[in-house]
């Protein structure tokens, strides 16, 4: 544990956090793709297939479970849920995640660090969450203008995997046998993903002004 690993977990937390708070206080999920959160269940799912096995610490614990069960309370509420579902922008979201799915896992076969199961579903978690936030950058684009509390989530979302960065470069100037090379190339690639969102989150934040998003 490193001070840059603390902040990108509570900084992951809070986009987290403020998801639930808009879907929950609003009764409303527009302008969140349903395909990214379905995106980061599997993520999720797949990356702590060790937690009934192997116990490292309660905080490792606890926010393995809290990432799970947010993850799927999330996609439930957006399928399920009464009044939020009606809310669903279901003809902006159309991208098709299957194809990173599929993608991912082929990647995960064949690139990986150790051949076990549990460290193929490992890499491809790693693998699907550098993309993950696609579909929901393509449904931004397409929507044009962005809510307070969905910019923050996605502004938020990139940050933290932006401190995972400096956590890992910490980690390799420390530690004498650090090697998580497919963690660090998919987090750069991951991070880029969000730099065009970056750009006009802060053009908006010195203007003062509502963010939008160039169709």
């Amino acid at each position: 544990m490193n001070i840059f690993r603390l902040l990108g977990d509570m900084t992951h937390l809070i986009s987290i956090l403020i998801l639930l708070l808009k879907i929950y206080a609003t009764k409303s999920c527009s302008g969140i793709s349903l395909k990214t959160q379905e995106l980061y269940a599997l993520v999720f799912v797949t990356r702590y297939l060790d937690l009934f096995t192997d116990f490292i610490s309660v905080y490792n614990s606890v926010m393995k479970v809290v990432f799970i069960v947010s993850s799927l309370a999330i996609v439930w509420c957006m399928r399920r849920h009464r009044m939020v579902k009606r809310t669903y922008d279901k003809q902006l979201d159309t991208f098709r995640h299957y194809f990173l799915i599929a993608a991912c896992l082929g990647l995960a076969i064949f690139l990986h660090e150790k051949l076990t199961i549990r460290e193929i579903f490992w890499a491809f978690s790693i693998y699907m969450e550098a993309v993950a936030i696609l579909p929901q950058l393509v449904l931004l684009q397409r929507s044009g203008n962005v809510d307070n509390l969905t910019g923050q989530y996605v502004f938020l979302l990139g940050a933290y995997r932006a401190f995972y960065i400096l956590n890992w470069i910490y980690r390799y100037l420390t530690e004498t046998h650090f090697n998580r090379w497919i963690s660090c190339v998919s987090g750069l690639v991951q991070t880029a993903l969000y730099a065009d969102f970056f750009y006009y989150y802060f053009i908006s934040w010195k203007n003062n002004a509502k963010l939008q998003l160039p169709a």
